[in-house]
């Protein structure tokens, strides 16, 4: 004889697995409609509860918000090339080759004068913690995180990215002129020093030193000590 335990079971099960049948219906029945692509701050944004969730990305994509910290970009026509990103870095992802100008070359949107070229500006991505200290140190602000959050590569390689538009030949033609203008200063110093020592062993003029007079005083341990003399007073009679 069959338990009656397990007729229940089978009315359980029916019973459930039609309820689960009505959900999936009523999903299917709002699939042609999508919500909204809406960001967490939006009001709407807990009262979409129909139709498809998926986002379609690439074609869609969430709102990112204006202060998050994602890729770094460097705008290389403002960047002075002050090196503070690269000393500030706790993961040490910006490499810098600076060469100095010989004069000053331009100027940044600012109006801060540019001095220094960049031979190298290179960021590693896939070293970056994303903590935005090189973007506070900025002094001109050409270093900022922009909103691109999606910058996955097959090579781990290909997440560092170069910022200078120096051409090689341009390199080499910068730090030769360096090396002129170091060398020309170096010669035109040492040459200065020279015509001072000649002048200086040409008048060979000595300045008298005059000595300071020094009074002496009598030590106090040499004075006699002179005592007061006792006066004796008389008594008056009565």
């Amino acid at each position: 004889m069959i338990n009656s335990a397990y007729w229940s079971n089978i009315k359980t099960i029916i019973k459930t697995s039609v309820k689960g049948l009505r959900t999936t219906l009523e999903h299917l029945r709002a699939a042609p409609t999508s919500t909204k692509t809406l960001g967490i701050k939006d009001k709407e944004y807990f009262e979409q509860d129909t139709g498809l969730m998926t986002l379609q990305y690439p074609h869609e994509s969430f709102p990112v918000p204006d202060n998050g910290r994602y890729k770094l970009d460097n705008e290389i026509d403002d960047c002075i090339v002050c090196d503070k990103c690269a000393k500030i870095c706790p993961v040490d992802c910006i490499d810098i080759e600076p060469i100095k100008a010989t004069e000053t070359f331009g100027h940044t949107s600012d109006g801060t004068p540019k001095r220094i070229y960049a031979a190298k500006f290179d960021i590693d991505m896939s070293k970056c913690c994303f903590c935005g200290l090189c973007t506070t140190v900025c002094p001109t602000e050409c270093l900022t995180m922009t909103k691109t959050y999606d910058f996955s590569e097959f090579d781990v390689a290909e997440h560092t990215y170069s910022y200078a538009n120096m051409t090689p030949l341009e390199i080499l033609q910068k730090k030769k002129e360096l090396e002129v203008f170091e060398a020309n200063k170096k010669e035109a110093s040492s040459e200065h020093n020279r015509t001072g020592e000649a002048k200086r062993k040409k008048t060979n003029t000595k300045i008298p030193v005059v000595k300071p007079s020094i009074k002496k005083v009598e030590s106090t341990s040499k004075l006699k000590f002179r005592p007061k003399p006792i006066i004796k007073r008389k008594k008056n009679d009565d």
